[in-house]
This record gives structure tokens, C-alpha cells and sequence, in this order.
């Protein structure tokens, strides 16, 4: 069952085209590869489907709600079912590794009281649990693109979207983060992965969709159970996520907190040495 469908989206910025009559559909449980050059319209179309752009024309159905009808007070909710992770990490430098994912769990409103089990429970599936006083600024470049993974993990979200996740990573570290996203991924969460890296989308072989000029060219449409069975046997990983990875705690529905607000009643004093 789909749980996102592109139909015929197009979008301009003044005489620039950013996106054709783009249209595809992603089931559940599927890891998804948006590929093609610089300008092809990779970061647009995944900005149209968290509702940071609107489309000029045609739809996006997340998880059976058409994302461009919308009414603004109900885009915070839509993107409790969405984890995003950037290029650019997003990270706030004055904020503790725990810290920086304890603000993903405030924005939509999860009980203080649960926070401490899911940021231990994500920091330890990225393999930062040990850096969780740490600063963004004592970070790797990898390890802030976990902490930008965790962070988009700690919610529980339906869906992860990636935006060239790797590209200001050295190979090694990239095909790590890489091997994260495929382990998630074989738990059950829909993944997609904007990228031009070939070396990432040739060794984890998953469905291909190919943009040139904001519009689709190529498809793979190649089954996902027959890739995730491809991708097991060329994947020399032995790591195994447990099935629970992630609890499902319930979020309370009747508040979106926001940000400004747990941060500075709840910020943690820092002593300086």
C-alpha cells in the first residue's frame, strides 16, 4: 500500500522549471534512491513533500492526506510523521548531542517523562550514546550526520527523507551512514534517500528514481522485497536492529509544543570548567 504518492507535480521559480509532471509512488517499507545532477529538482520535490514548498499543480498524498490542501495549523502534525535529515546537519551548536534530539520530542509534545528512554535508545542505535554531553562542535562530520539521524529516528516517524545525506562526507563514513538507513529500513520504515553519490546507490541496491530537469526519466520500480534480499547478500553487515528499535509510545494528540517553549524552561545550566 502506497504510503506516498507524487501525481503530476510541477513547480517553477519565476521561468525556471524545478519540477515536470514528477509522479511515482512509494509502498510502505520501501528505501527509495531520488537521484540526478545538481538543479535536477531533488531538494524541491522532497520540500514539497514536507510542506516547506507548495506545487504550482498536482498532488502529494502522505500517508492518505493531500500535503498541499493542507491548512496550516495541521502541517506541524503532518511532520510528526516525518523524519527529515540534511546535508547540512540542522544542528544547534549551543545545545548537548542528548540535548539536540530532546528538542525533536518537545516540538511534538511526548511527556517529558518518556524522553530519557527514547534519546538513550536512538543515541545507542547511532553509536553516540558515549558523546551525549558532547557539543556539535566536538563532533565528526559523521557523527553529526548520526545526531542528525537520531533526531529524525527519536520521533517514530512513518517515513525518513534524506537529503544527500553523504555528501559532505569521505566514503568510509558515508557508506556507515548509508548502512544505517539499510538496517532501519529492513525494520519496516520507509526510507528516501535524495543522492548523486553512484558508489552508494551501485553497492545497495534499491529502487531508482531518476530526475533531469525536474522531471522523472527513469524508475527502477524493482520490488522491494527482491531488492532488500539482493541488497542482504551483498551487504556484509552482521549488525541486527532489534525489532522493538524504536517504542511506540504514544503521542499526546491534543498539544503541539513549541520549541521556544520547553527550551528555555527546561534548558540544562552548563558549568563551565
Amino acid at each position: 500500500m502506497p504510503i506516498l504518492e507524487v501525481n503530476n507535480v510541477c513547480k517553477k521559480f519565476g521561468e525556471i522549471v524545478a519540477l515536470s509532471g514528477v509522479d511515482f509512488k512509494v509502498d510502505e517499507g520501501e528505501f527509495v534512491y531520488i537521484t540526478g545532477p545538481s538543479g535536477a529538482g531533488k531538494t524541491t520535490l522532497l520540500r514539497c513533500i514536507i510542506r516547506q514548498l507548495l506545487p504550482d499543480s498536482g498532488e502529494i498524498i502522505l500517508d492518505g492526506v493531500d500535503v498541499a490542501k493542507l491548512p496550516k495549523k495541521e502541517i506541524p502534525r503532518l511532520r510528526q510523521k516525518i523524519g527529515v535529515v540534511f546535508q547540512d546537519f540542522k544542528v544547534l551548536p549551543e545545545r548537548t548531542v542528548e540535548e539536540n534530539v530532546e528538542v525533536a520530542l518537545a516540538v511534538i509534545g511526548l511527556e517529558r517523562s518518556h524522553w530519557k528512554a527514547r534519546v538513550d535508545h536512538v543515541l545507542r542505535l547511532v553509536g553516540l550514546f558515549e558523546r551525549l554531553g558532547l557539543f556539535p562542535s566536538q563532533l565528526s562530520g559523521g557523527e553529526l550526520q548520526r545526531l542528525s539521524l537520531a533526531r529524525a529516528l527519536v520521533i517514530n516517524p512513518k517515513i525518513i527523507l534524506a537529503d544527500e545525506p553523504t555528501g559532505n562526507l569521505d566514503w568510509e563514513t558515508a557508506d556507515k551512514i548509508i548502512e544505517l538507513f539499510n538496517l532501519i529500513n529492513k525494520e519496516g520504515k520507509t526510507i528516501i534517500v535524495a543522492t548523486h553519490n553512484m558508489q552508494i546507490i551501485k553497492k545497495y541496491k534499491k529502487r531508482v528514481i531518476e530526475l533531469k530537469n525536474g522531471t522523472v526519466v527513469r524508475d527502477s520500480a524493482v520490488q522491494s522485497g527482491s531488492v532488500a534480499d539482493e541488497s542482504s547478500q551483498n551487504n556484509s553487515t552482521t549488525d541486527v536492529l532489534p525489532n522493538d528499535y524504536i517504542s511506540d509510545i504514544p503521542v499526546p494528540p491534543q498539544e503541539i509544543v513549541d520549541i521556544d517553549g520547553p527550551k528555555k524552561k527546561n534548558k540544562k545550566k552548563k558549568v563551565k570548567k
